[in-house]
């Protein structure tokens, strides 16, 4: 069965949701990026069997107990290198990685770099709350500077990594953002990652109540959404506010500004915005990840979707090349070919 089969029986949430309890902080994101992610499995008609999580640790990396579906809860930061090995191995199989800011980006930055420009077939949830949640509130790679925290008692003085513009710099070809609780959202984006061919990585904005509460509530709220965030849509201006009232533009120094829309005094019609193009270069895409509140909206939604042939894909062809124009080949023989020697007695190679 490949990744897009139907599936013929029809499955619904429950149907993802394991025996297992539920363990984490009351409150926490976590909650509801599993039950958008299990609300999501039965539409992307895939059989159970042939859908695995792999995570690393973290608080994220116990999702693989809650889906009722194979898995790994294996190593800190490696998760997206056996993830990587099992699609090269089975490629018919839907892969999704999980993992979080300090899981991803620190210790496992390099792995998550090499899966993204490899563009290995797999769907990465990156779990984003700039903090440690699992060893109890130490500053991550993504914590804005200042802050504090028992590592970093007199306030973080590392500038913090943002996971997309890493991303982009990778050459992935699927970038994606939501928040933890926009469920409606979020079963979008996973969607729209599974049906992408390639490296897929959403970042998910995700609330950790007991650590770093309400660190994305300046854009998540709902109070103030509309005014903070940017909805990408493919073929559609940039805009955003309570009335779609602003715009994204592109300014005489080649960064973008924020402008009223209109006909009157002071503001620019729509002709002049940016339009949303998930296939364009990667020097735009790279621009969507520079915007920050409270300079600019934070954008949500897919930031980049573009094809490439993927490495598992390659990796198949290769190795079906190789039997081809070489046979079915031997292990003994491989074993015993090349640079081989003999040692004597006396330890010294036999001439």
């Amino acid at each position: 069965m490949t990744k897009n089969t139907p599936n013929k029986l029809k499955l619904v949430a429950k149907d993802f949701s394991s025996d297992q309890d539920v363990r984490w902080c009351p409150g926490c994101g976590d909650y509801a990026i599993l039950k958008s992610v299990q609300r999501t499995m039965p539409d992307i008609g895939v059989a159970k069997e042939n859908i695995v999580f792999v995570s690393g640790i973290g608080c994220s990396s116990r999702f693989p107990y809650y889906m009722d579906t194979y898995g790994f809860h294996s190593i800190h930061g490696r998760a997206p290198a056996i993830a990587s090995g099992l699609k090269v191995a089975r490629p018919e199989l839907s892969v999704w990685v999980i993992t979080g800011d300090g899981d991803g980006l620190s210790i496992g930055g390099n792995h998550l770099l090499h899966a993204l420009r490899r563009n290995v077939d797999l769907n990465i949830i990156l779990f984003n709350n700039q903090i440690y949640g699992l060893t109890k509130g130490q500053y991550s790679p993504t914590s804005k500077v200042a802050t504090k925290s028992p590592s970093s008692p007199m306030g973080s003085i590392d500038y913090p990594i943002n996971p997309l513009a890493f991303a982009t710099g990778a050459n992935a070809t699927f970038m994606a953002r939501c928040i933890d609780v926009d469920a409606k959202h979020l079963t979008t984006l996973l969607k729209r990652a599974h049906e992408h061919k390639g490296g897929a990585i959403i970042e998910v904005l995700q609330n950790c109540p007991v650590f770093n509460d309400d660190v994305w509530a300046p854009v998540a709220d709902r109070k103030v959404r509309k005014e903070r965030t940017l909805w990408l849509e493919h073929g559609k201006p940039l805009r955003f506010g309570n009335n779609n009232e602003k715009g994204i533009r592109m300014g005489s120094d080649l960064e973008l500004e924020v402008v009223e829309v209109g006909d009157g005094p002071g503001q620019v019609p729509e002709s002049q915005l940016l339009v949303h193009n998930e296939n364009g270069p990667s020097a735009y895409h790279f621009l969507l990840t520079q915007m920050n509140y409270p300079e600019m909206p934070v954008p949500l939604g897919v930031l980049r979707s573009i094809e490439r042939p993927t490495y598992d894909t390659m990796a198949t062809e290769q190795v079906a090349k190789a039997v081809s124009d070489m046979g079915p080949g031997n292990l003994e023989m491989l074993l015993k070919s090349g640079m081989t020697w003999e040692v004597g007695e006396d330890g010294k190679p036999v001439t």
